[in-house]
């Protein structure tokens, strides 16, 4: 489907202008292009031709009254990039060898292989050593096929469970029943493996990759949860820090970089730092000078740009925002991406703020049909506020669109401005149900939310700065939203609600999944979120399953990846609270262990 650019990009415009934000008044040329006509129509907002600023004074307006952002310019542009020499990217390849020669090693028996995989992901290694990890877990397919592997008993658990782990993670299918060696005639775990701590907590693991009706899983989930949660004060230290950091949120379910900081930092705390230590330490700390240098263009990109003063209602989240794509993508080769979605999540946080808190109904009309119509001759119909985010958002998405048609020679404009316009869409139905004081039903509320928390939105970016090679299977899957970014959203919005439900209410917003779950069953607050933490676990082994069945979906594995991880940095934003429009001194943690203070190194490993 590639075709001329003049077709579709608004005219003129020059690589200047577009590198520097400029913003031009032109007109959209005409294309007679059937999948870009829905650019060009000219539909007339209904509600009126204009809007002057004081058609709603500040005083008639709402306001969140959102703390200032903690990450001020100056500070972010003074950030010190202290691994970016070649001295420690030649240092960490050296030991990348070493690394790649154990994984290799095909005399190693399953369990070293096994657990050195495991120990590459969770320490931040995995972006090194992809290709290694398939081979060494095909091989260990192969070993076992149809043959019972050899291992000491009271190993078993644990080579079976980590086994399963990784195999399903990397898409290969495995059955359940590999588990019923350790169940007895009525279908429960036998006694003998309430003692295997080691064992149950790789069971536990393994226990979140389950399907929607893998009866086995779900006996161990609970059979291991109970009985880790008996016995975590009762083993050694090192131990007991592995089963209370996996009670408080599983390992599948974490963000992949802080999760490698928590794990590097807990494996250093033994005293003993070989070469697999010292690369993930080195590795962490050059990842972090990378996104250092990201993060101070993306300061200059938002402080140019200016919305935040502009729009002074809306939450100033730019390091938020950040630390969020680094969650979404977190592999360091990817860092175009991560910038281009940055942009990304600054708008939505902003639009969002818009509908939720400072327009009025009759501007939202106008503002959702200007994003629909993706054409500037509806600006004219918005007051200036408006004006400057419709043509800040027109801008930079044209851009975005101009780079990928350069690269791949795909018009991708169709598909991000649909996915822009049916989220405007579904912020102007919420807007709509606070301002009629209406309360969806559960059904009605979460068929728009999944929409409305923007999760399609990243990954419809997320597709074309990540994809090598863009497929006709692929595009309609993104058109038609496929369940991969249905269910990674619906995660988000419960997630999301979990955190802000309490004060949404308070600023007179009239739903949310838990508001809409307890009018519907006339239910406790507690219970109805008990409901929503069981429809999150639901969704999970819905997209487990997708992620591993051959012909579940039509994309490439850095898709597939990142539609998991936006699931997992919603977890992670959401868990104590609202980390992205509220973000207390654990937030502010988080980020500071992941992009400003780098990890500590001996004196031997500072080169």
């Amino acid at each position: 489907m590639s075709l001329c650019l003049a077709s579709w990009l608004p005219l003129p415009v020059t690589d200047t202008q577009l590198k520097h934000n400029i913003i031009p008044t032109y007109s959209l040329q005409k294309s007679n292009n059937s999948n870009n006509s829905r650019i060009n129509q000219q539909v007339k907002c209904a509600v009126s031709t204009q809007i002057s600023d004081n058609h709603a004074t500040d005083q008639s307006r709402r306001s969140a009254n959102y703390q200032p952002s903690i990450w001020s310019y100056d500070f972010l542009q003074s950030l010190q990039i202290r691994y970016a020499d070649d001295k420690y990217r030649n240092r960490a390849e050296k030991l990348e060898e070493e690394v790649r020669c154990m994984i290799n090693n095909e005399d190693a028996e399953m369990l070293t292989i096994l657990e050195l995989i495991d120990d590459i992901q969770r320490l931040g290694l995995g972006h090194r050593f992809h290709k290694d990890i398939k081979r060494a877990l095909d091989r260990i397919v192969s070993w076992d096929n149809g043959h019972e592997f050899e291992v000491k008993a009271e190993e078993k658990l644990h080579v079976t469970a980590l086994r399963f782990r990784l195999l399903r993670q990397h898409g290969y299918l495995v059955s359940q029943d590999v588990f019923e060696a350790f169940m007895d005639d009525e279908g429960k775990f036998k006694k003998y493996v309430e003692s295997d701590v080691k064992g149950m907590l790789s069971l536990y693991d393994a226990s979140f990759l389950a399907f929607v009706g893998e009866n086995i899983m779900d006996e161990a989930l609970t059979f291991c949860r109970t009985h880790l949660n008996e016995v975590k004060s009762m083993v050694n230290p090192a131990l007991s820090e592995l089963v209370s950091h996996a009670l408080e949120l599983p390992l599948h379910r974490r963000m992949v970089r802080l999760e490698a900081r928590w794990y590097i930092e807990a494996r250093s705390e033994r005293k003993h730092v070989n070469g697999l230590l010292e690369l993930a330490k080195l590795d962490f700390n050059v990842v972090q000078s990378q996104l250092q240098s990201d993060l101070k263009d993306m300061s200059r990109w938002w402080t140019e740009i200016d919305l935040a003063r502009k729009l002074n209602f809306a939450r100033d989240r730019l390091m938020e925002c950040f630390f969020w794509t680094v969650g979404m993508v977190p592999n360091p080769q990817f860092n175009q991406c991560r910038q281009e979605l940055t942009k990304v999540a600054a708008f939505i946080t902003t639009i969002d703020d818009i509908y939720d808190v400072y327009a009025t109904l009759d501007e939202l009309e106008c503002f959702t049909n200007a994003v629909q119509r993706w054409d500037l001759k509806a600006v004219d119909g918005l007051p200036d506020y408006m004006k400057l985010c419709f043509m800040a958002l027109y801008n930079t998405v044209n851009e975005m669109a101009y780079d990928s048609l350069k690269q791949y020679g795909e018009n991708v404009i169709p598909y991000i401005t649909k996915a822009w316009g049916d989220l405007c869409k579904a912020f102007l139905q919420e807007a709509k149900w606070c301002y009629n004081k209406y309360t969806p039903t559960f059904e009605e509320y979460l068929e728009n939310g999944w929409r409305s928390v923007s999760g399609t939105v990243f990954l419809v970016h997320a597709y074309f700065l990540l994809s090598q090679n863009i497929t006709k299977e692929a595009l309609e899957s993104l058109d038609k939203q496929h369940n991969l970014m249905r269910y990674s959203s619906i995660i988000f919005r419960l997630c999301n609600d979990l955190a802000t439900s309490t004060a949404e209410l308070e600023r007179g917003e009239t739903a949310s999944s838990i508001l809409c779950y307890m009018r519907e069953t006339s239910v406790s607050e507690e219970v109805a979120r008990e409901h929503i933490r069981t429809l999150i676990d639901e969704t999970w082994m819905k997209m487990n399953k997708d992620v591993v069945v051959d012909d579940g979906h039509p994309f490439a594995e850095p898709f597939v990846e990142t539609a998991i991880n936006l699931a997992r940095i919603a977890h992670c934003t959401y868990q104590y609270g609202d980390g992205h429009g509220a973000p207390d001194g654990r937030a502010k943690q988080s980020v500071f262990s992941l992009i400003i203070e780098p990890i500590s190194l001996m004196e031997s490993q500072q080169l």
